[in-house]
């Protein structure tokens, strides 16, 4: 993973395309302060992760820019937004995480809203980083109660 983040690095600097350039070597510095705060060097899946806060952080940008009539924000964060969902795994769809969801419920067979933990638990691994965990929260939290 880290690798191809580099090589696409190079790639943008050839290219001379400052767009992807930039958003490549932000990714870059929070993998890096990542590592920094960790002491290690990061997997692919602790990559991943940083990938998707990047993701959220810009989403959450989005609905800000959206209170303040900024159309020229919004269409530049989805532009990086895009670039940066090419170092996510590919991503479930909606009836995919249904399937999962319905099979840790069978599994476990929560009895009330205390359960959720242990749902999650189940569910997170095979999730993580292919679909939005705040989503699949919300719908194991209407399933419970």
């Amino acid at each position: 993973m880290r690798d191809k983040i580099l090589n696409d690095l190079k790639e943008a600097m050839k290219n001379q395309d400052k767009e992807k350039l930039s958003v490549i070597r932000m990714l870059k510095g929070s993998i890096q302060m990542e590592e920094l705060n960790k002491k290690h060097e990061l997997s692919d899946e602790e990559v991943i992760s940083v990938v998707t806060k990047e993701i959220k952080s810009r989403n959450d940008s989005i609905k800000e820019f959206a209170k303040g009539n900024r159309d020229d924000l919004i269409s530049k964060t989805k532009s990086e937004i895009e670039i940066l969902n090419k170092y996510l795994p590919e991503q479930l769809t909606d009836e995919e995480v249904l399937k999962i969801i319905d099979t840790a419920f069978d599994y476990i067979k929560p009895e009330s809203p205390k359960d959720m933990g242990k749902i999650m638990k189940e569910v997170s691994p095979k999730l993580k980083g292919r679909y939005d965990m705040g989503k699949v929260s919300a719908i194991i939290k209407e399933r419970l109660n």
